[in-house]
């Protein structure tokens, strides 16, 4: 009898340990896309930001010397720019994207020990698919919380990780459309 637990354990083992490198190839490429997603926003954040202080800096020059019209203008796409600041809140969106990804490869990390370290050294069935349940549940709930990404993000994602011979790793969900920057 002893001898059908041994027989039937490494089969469920081995099972577990397939499912859980799967979670940790897709915490990889979902954590790399919120963290192409995170600098892209840094980006956005920077590129208004400065546009803004150069352009106000113009409006400023302008408006001493006898160009009203100039200064007017440039003052108005200060204005814009420091609406879509605030509207799109870029600097929020990079942290939001940075932690999703930290979570991500934080998950990665936890699975990839148990299944090295605890799955196949000190874990019945009964334990070992307990642990694999509450890594599908927290990847699920990482997949629900974290922010949409860009079809551009997930593709450099993808390039830069080059999954040939790693098996299909299923891209991060998208809730947006396009990859403009209100959609992410």
């Amino acid at each position: 009898m002893a001898e059908q637990y041994e027989v039937h354990t490494p089969s469920t083992k081995r099972s577990i340990a397939a499912e859980l490198q799967r979670l940790e190839e897709n915490c990889i490429q979902r954590g790399k896309v919120q963290s192409l997603a995170a600098a892209r926003w840094s980006r956005y954040h920077y590129y208004i930001g400065i546009a803004a202080i150069a352009l106000s800096i113009l409006a400023n020059m302008t408006f001493s010397g006898n160009l009203p019209a100039l200064a007017a203008g440039l003052s108005a796409l200060v204005a814009v720019l420091t609406a879509l600041m605030t509207f799109l809140k870029p600097s929020v969106r990079a942290a939001a994207h940075r932690m999703t990804g930290s979570q991500y490869l934080g998950l990665h990390n936890e699975a990839r020990v148990f299944r090295e370290t605890h799955l196949f050294h000190d874990c019945n069935d009964q334990t070992a698919l307990a642990g694999l349940d509450g890594f599908t549940r927290r990847e699920n709930e990482l997949d629900k919380a974290s922010r949409p990404v860009s079809r551009r993000d997930e593709a450099t994602a993808k390039a830069l990780l080059g999954n040939a011979g790693q098996g299909k790793v299923e891209a991060a969900p998208r809730i947006g459309g396009k990859d403009e920057p209100g959609s992410a």
